[in-house]
């Protein structure tokens, strides 16, 4: 089969390397790619947003399956337009993948369905939004943005002067574009917090492996929020039993949301969770793979990713049965200074072999160049470094030594990953 890969950070390396392993998979492409996707797949200079080049590709190379694997590209109807060309796609269309760039859209789907969610409000007006804030009194207090906001379109606000400024700097100064035009203004609530990403064809539904994201920037959980410092599998809170409850609770009456509302979801359904004293409930949804999720979720797959990609597109999924390893998998994000705020690109990176890996781990590329075999910074998160073990502990021993062998100028990782406050 010929494979394109839409996307460019570490998420995509990792899909690309496990698709890799697949006897199935004879050319991969991927679009536009990175440093070390480079050495990986053909990387092609197309915009991820840029349906119609896709499009074209797509056609020229005669590609079996394109794999739509950022938010962007879907929510603007990039499968739509490659199924309509006659092309296999895998990611759901765009009106079912406006359950993650609606904010709106996801809150009141679980309100009308009985699915668990903490409590909120929706406003298209800054005066009224601060209205209701004062009103309720409560904090801290969230303020999401309604659309898609790059994984930042979500503030946490500890008292009336902090949510005064980001209702303000969402609403009115537009710190995120139009996708701030409407707020989400939703209740508190603490707990551990688990992400279960999901197979579905619209009909069945195929748990992975539970993964943990650190999102701050700095370690015990300080600093700016960013898109994942660092991730481990599996998450030790999410019991056999919880992943009953979510799958009766959430993941099944999501999908039959779905169906119900004309908005079949076929991909990769994320559920991003928060187990509360109240029982699980959904933070947000994603339609795709999580980054850096997917870096420890599929190191620990056995069974061929091609083979379950074919089966929910072709939506015969329940009859393909699915593997895991009983490994743990950590992965350790190393950043560029100053990230997730302003930060120099260009920096070179030393300690990588020639195909940008170093020994006992893999390192997934997530921002980087690749001149004359030498590779250059060039992201806020340049390198998911994951290993595999027989225990956490060992995963996160092999991943943490691995990371002491790469160097790059203002290079900043945190040394708590795994660890479980």
């Amino acid at each position: 089969m010929k494979l394109l890969v839409i996307g460019g950070g570490g998420r995509e390396h990792a899909i690309i390397r496990k698709l890799r392993e697949s006897p199935k998979a004879d050319e991969i492409y991927c679009a536009p790619g990175n440093g070390g996707i480079s050495k990986d797949a053909v990387c092609v200079d197309i915009p991820v947003t840029d349906i119609d080049d896709i499009v074209a590709f797509s056609k020229e190379k005669q590609i079996d399956l394109v794999f739509v694997a950022p938010d962007d590209p879907l929510a603007a109807g990039m499968v739509d337009a490659l199924e309509a060309a006659g092309i296999a796609a895998f990611g759901p269309r765009a009106n079912a993948a406006v359950i993650e760039s609606s904010k709106v859209f996801s809150k009141d789907l679980m309100k009308q369905y009985h699915i668990p969610t903490a409590g909120y409000a929706v406003f298209d007006d800054s005066h009224n939004a601060l209205e209701y804030v004062k009103a309720n009194n409560q904090y801290p207090i969230v303020i999401k943005a309604d659309g898609l906001a790059l994984g930042k379109g979500v503030i946490i606000a500890a008292d009336f002067a902090e949510a005064q400024d980001a209702v303000r700097t969402i609403m009115e100064d537009k710190i995120f574009g139009a996708s701030g035009n409407q707020i989400v203004v939703e209740e508190f609530i603490t707990g551990p917090e688990v992400s279960v990403l999901a197979f579905t064809d619209g009909k069945c539904v195929k748990p992975m492996v539970s993964s943990k994201d650190h999102k701050r920037a700095l370690d015990h959980d300080k600093g700016p929020n960013t898109g994942g410092m660092g991730t481990i599998s599996p998450n030790p809170y999410y019991t056999d039993d919880i992943a009953e409850i979510c799958m009766n609770t959430i993941f099944l009456p999501t999908i039959h949301a779905m169906n119900q509302e004309g908005r079949v979801f076929k991909g990769c359904l994320y559920f991003g969770l928060m187990l509360t004293k109240d029982g699980p409930k959904v933070i947000e949804y994603n339609s795709r793979f999580g980054d850096p999720e997917t870096q420890v979720v599929l190191p620990r797959l056995k069974t061929d990713l091609i083979d379950i990609l074919l089966a929910v597109v072709e939506e015969r999924l329940k009859e393909q049965p699915i593997e895991w390893s009983s490994e743990a998998c950590a992965c350790v994000v190393m950043a560029s200074g100053g990230y997730p705020g302003k930060y120099e690109k260009g920096i070179e990176i030393t300690g990588l072999k020639e195909d940008g890996q170093v020994g006992g781990a893999t390192v997934y590329h997530a921002g980087t160049t690749c001149k004359q075999n030498r590779y250059y910074t060039n992201g806020g998160r340049v390198l998911g470094v994951t290993a595999l073990g027989e225990t956490l502990e060992e995963a996160l021993g092999k991943a943490y030594a691995a990371v002491e062998q790469i160097h790059f100028h203002g290079a900043h990782y945190r040394c708590d990953i795994g660890k479980i406050n």
